[in-house]
């Protein structure tokens, strides 16, 4: 069974999977509201308008590091013969923890203070939204992992 990182990665689907990963993020960002969400959005807004392709780049750039945090839990799910979506969502504080760790270490080590100062006003709420993101990330990988 291949891991989910030669899956994803792999040059045949890759391009789908990061077009995919980039309208699953405009959605997720779309539908915050109240506060937070305007705090979201305005982070978000700004990042893709000083660096335009910066997202599309991140997703690249962080595909493979995401695939592999979430092998361990997508091989649970096949094992247990459950679909990856269900699965996922009943262990979203797990994805989201493996997400974050991954952010978390990138961050500490980008050069853009933009990227540095946005990701760190917006870390406190970052586990609640990355959860609420997980069924999504569930269904994506369904569709390119099967």
């Amino acid at each position: 069974m291949a891991s989910l990182t030669e899956t994803l990665t792999n040059e045949t689907r890759k391009t789908a999977v990061v077009d995919d990963c980039c309208s699953l993020i405009d959605a997720e960002v779309a539908d915050k509201s109240g506060i937070s969400g305007l705090a979201i959005k305005a982070g978000y807004g700004a990042v893709k308008g000083i660096k335009p392709g910066f997202i599309r780049h991140a997703v690249i750039d962080l595909l493979p590091d995401f695939a592999a945090a979430l092998d361990p839990l997508f091989q649970e799910a096949r094992t247990a013969g459950k679909p990856v979506s269900s699965y996922f969502s009943s262990n979203s504080g797990r994805v989201a923890d493996a997400l974050l760790t991954i952010t978390d270490g990138k961050v500490k080590r980008a050069q853009s203070g933009l990227v540095k100062g946005t990701y760190e006003k917006l870390r406190g709420t970052a586990k609640k939204n990355v959860e609420a993101a997980v069924p999504r990330v569930g269904k994506l990988i369904e569709k390119h992992a099967g």
